[in-house]
């Protein structure tokens, strides 16, 4: 790895939206650490994997020793699972909660004394986080990010590492087919296709640049006009 590019650490690598994300971040010239429980297809020099299962917060804490310095955050890592009232399955809501909530704060209070300044932190929500039918365990989880984010951003803001949330809609990934979402099909939204992972991380790159110095704990939707 080249020391002198600057380094993030992103979840959920080797599938979806966080392969495309660590993709788009090795293109840009980022070193990735990236964490997954599967191998990723992808290979790149600057890429460095480690094995991590995000519902073990043991193995998460495991993988997290030998990380050095970071510039970047990325939690992508997530799933989905869903069920309408009366049918809800308590172990579905806790092991989503784990990946997506607990994770993410085991992930960032772990690291935060190892991100440099000015330091970048993303985390993926999703559009269902103001609510939608048949995903409440799911949308639950992901409206919790929020304030995991804007908490974090406000508390962080004066050391110069900003926070944000990216909330895609339907995404081109296999979560849209993935088993235990087979009640709730994906809709396409109005401009007539999915999201395309390659756009959402696009939008977490230009959160992680120079550029975006000024933009904190802000929560972007990328739906393609379904929240219209």
């Amino acid at each position: 790895m080249n020391s002198s590019s600057p380094v993030a650490l992103v979840t959920g690598v080797s599938s979806g939206i966080g392969e495309a994300i660590a993709s788009r971040l090795l293109a840009d010239g980022w070193q990735v650490i990236g964490l997954s429980r599967s191998r990723p297809a992808l290979q790149h020099p600057a890429l460095r994997w480690t094995s991590a299962d995000l519902a073990d917060s043991a193995s998460l804490d495991e993988a997290l020793q030998d990380i050095q310095a970071l510039d970047a955050i990325v939690h992508a890592a997530g799933f989905m699972r869903t069920a309408p009232l009366g049918e809800l399955l308590a172990e579905d809501g806790q092991a989503m909660w784990q990946v997506h909530v607990a994770a993410a704060t085991q992930l960032v209070d772990s690291l935060i004394g190892r991100l440099r300044v000015p330091g970048r932190i993303v985390l993926l929500g999703s559009r269902t986080m103001n609510g939608a039918s048949g995903r409440s365990q799911y949308a639950a989880t992901k409206a919790a990010l929020v304030g995991l984010a804007r908490s974090w951003a406000i508390e962080l803001a004066p050391k110069g590492i900003t926070v944000n949330l990216v909330a895609p809609g339907a995404t081109e990934t296999p979560m849209l087919t993935a088993p235990g979402r087979e009640g709730t099909p994906p809709r396409k939204p109005p401009i007539g296709r999915f999201v395309q992972r390659e756009e959402v991380a696009a939008m977490t790159a230009f959160l992680l640049g120079p550029q975006a110095g000024a933009i904190t704990g802000q929560s972007l939707v990328i739906c393609g006009g379904a929240s219209l």
